[in-house]
């Protein structure tokens, strides 16, 4: 039998219970209603009535990302049915972008990067980020920039790829950290790039030398040799064209040999709404900076109605809580066993109840799934009252997730998923500082840049393959070392030296238990990051 815990927010929430209908039909009417209103959706709002002198005027509409209740209240239009045809969402952004309006050019190009319906278009997506980027837009400076890094819709170029992300970033070119990974990416490009011209210059020189002999015999050959005379021509002319060609690429290779991509300066936008809700807690200080609030939502699926029970989710949780709210200060809202509606709803709360500058983790342990739509793989949370595959009827989508991630009004936003295929939450690339090459914070002038900055984060337990449930004493694997590393941390610790530290323990553990399992990290750039970090800080610190 399904266990259902109502989740309770520390010190500061009540506790909120669910009331369900008695009658199962009307019950089943109103889940659909309720999960209907709780999905985001991209708005149309209508026009503004307006006077100007004796003049009155319609304003054109608005586009806005928001719940489909939201739209609603404010007698908005949205594709209540066709939320996965992203050419629905399309026509509603499209005439703002046309206009100019850099966020809604940063929207487009999402809409045609996702491709959710359809094949995604990479190079319109570039086209569109480019004209937002070009404008200071700082997510779609970081959206181009992983489109570098990974080569979609444009040549792969890493060091252009680290130029976006300095953009972004709004550091300067001659920042230590920026101008280290930028003349190590330059420094590997350019003997790439001598390499390939030293190559294509020995195939130059090879094809010369068969033409030349070639054209050697075709003028010693007599008349009587007139067939084996065009077949030698015939060679000749192709050899000849191979040559052009070879001498062409030389040509690009030594243009881009010659001089570093152009760097652009961003302009910063800070979002000015302040959450009402929660104000009794203080926002976190360190080293004379203001952090922001935390605040976490623990989320864990242990019993299952129609799916085999775990074994850990529970106790992870009650471990999470423990150590987020005792080490590091969190206020923390838990749902153990929660049903769709509840997790649903208890993502959707956040929006009210987290503001501008404050942080935000989300935990996951659970049941995780996939499925192929439209070509694409769909990952999913599955809640406590999940039925088999193929019915995901109650299933959470990623995208449901995704979404009210971009309408989060948090700074900085971190997913931990401890479930299977939990990695689909995100497509992107990892980064390029990682490893050796982790972000320190020791530079207070970095680390002030990068508290301007959005952050939409994803840590998973094993990317987009299945994870172990038990093997950490009590809890699974990935959580052990997760929960391991932040009790046993004494400092500032940001979410890519936290994924450092935890995936080389998690893959020998699985190693050790015969199972392939390597944990992830990634940037949800879908919800709005713009180069922004998580912070672990302990409260002891100052």
């Amino acid at each position: 039998m399904k266990h259902t815990t109502p989740f309770s927010v520390a010190a500061v929430l009540t506790t909120v219970l669910v009331m369900l209908p008695a009658n199962a039909g009307e019950a089943a009417n109103s889940d659909r209603e309720r999960v209907a209103k709780l999905h985001v959706v991209d708005c149309l709002l209508p026009g503004q009535v307006r006077q100007l002198g004796r003049r009155t005027y319609l304003t054109p509409r608005r586009p806005i990302r928001t719940t489909a209740a939201d739209c609603e209240i404010r007698g908005g239009e949205y594709v209540a049915f066709d939320r996965a045809d992203y050419q629905t969402a399309l026509k509603v952004w499209m005439e703002a972008a046309q206009a100019g309006d850099a966020e809604a050019q940063t929207n487009v190009g999402e809409i045609f990067e996702k491709g959710l319906g359809t094949t995604p278009n990479y190079q319109a997506a570039a086209l569109w980020y480019e004209r937002a980027a070009q404008q200071g837009n700082t997510r779609a400076q970081f959206n181009l920039g992983t489109l570098y890094e990974t080569g979609r819709g444009v040549p792969m170029d890493k060091l252009q790829a680290l130029n976006w992300y300095r953009a972004a970033w709004g550091m300067a070119e001659d920042d230590l950290m920026f101008a280290s990974a930028a003349a190590r990416e330059q420094e590997q490009l350019r003997t790439e790039l001598e390499q390939s011209l030293r190559e294509k210059e020995e195939q130059l020189d090879v094809l010369r030398d068969q033409v030349n002999q070639l054209r050697q015999q075709l003028d010693s050959s007599s008349a009587e040799q007139s067939a084996a005379q065009e077949a030698a021509a015939a060679q000749a002319k192709t050899l000849e064209s191979l040559i052009t060609q070879l001498e062409s690429q030389k040509q690009e290779t030594t243009v881009r040999l010659s001089g570093l991509p152009k760097t652009r300066e961003p302009v910063m936008r800070i979002v000015k709404e302040q959450s009402e809700e929660a104000k009794q807690i203080k926002p976190r200080m360190y080293r004379d900076l203001e952090l922001g609030r935390y605040f976490a939502l623990l989320i864990g699926n242990q019993n299952y109605s129609t799916l085999e029970d775990l074994d850990t989710p529970l106790n992870d949780v009650t471990r999470a809580r423990q150590i987020l709210e005792d080490k590091y200060g969190f206020t923390v809202i838990t749902i153990e066993d929660g049903n769709n509606i509840e997790l649903m709803e208890a993502i959707n709360d956040l929006y009210s109840l987290v503001g501008e500058n404050d942080n935000l983790l989300i935990f996951y342990a659970g049941h995780g799934n996939r499925l192929n739509t439209g070509g694409n793989e769909i990952g999913y949370w599955l809640p406590a009252n999940a039925e088999p595959p193929p019915r995901n009827t109650y299933w959470v989508a990623n995208e449901f997730i995704s979404g009210h991630l971009s309408r989060l009004k948090a700074r900085r936003v971190l997913v931990v998923a401890d479930s299977c295929y939990a990695g689909l939450l995100s497509t992107e690339p990892t980064f390029l500082l990682l490893g050796d090459n982790t972000p320190r914070y020791d530079n207070t002038d970095f680390f002030k840049i990068k508290l301007q900055k959005r952050a939409r984060l994803l840590l998973s337990s094993g990317g987009d393959s299945p994870v172990l449930d038990g093997g950490g004493e009590g809890h699974s694997v990935f959580a052990k070392a997760f929960f391991d590393e932040l009790e046993n941390n004494g400092d500032l610790l940001t979410a890519p030296e936290l994924y450092v530290r935890v995936k080389d323990r998690v893959t020998l553990a699985a190693q050790d238990m015969d199972f392939e399992q390597q944990p992830d990290f990634k940037t949800i750039k879908a919800a709005g990051h713009e180069v922004g970090d998580f912070f672990f800080v302990p409260t002891e610190l100052r």
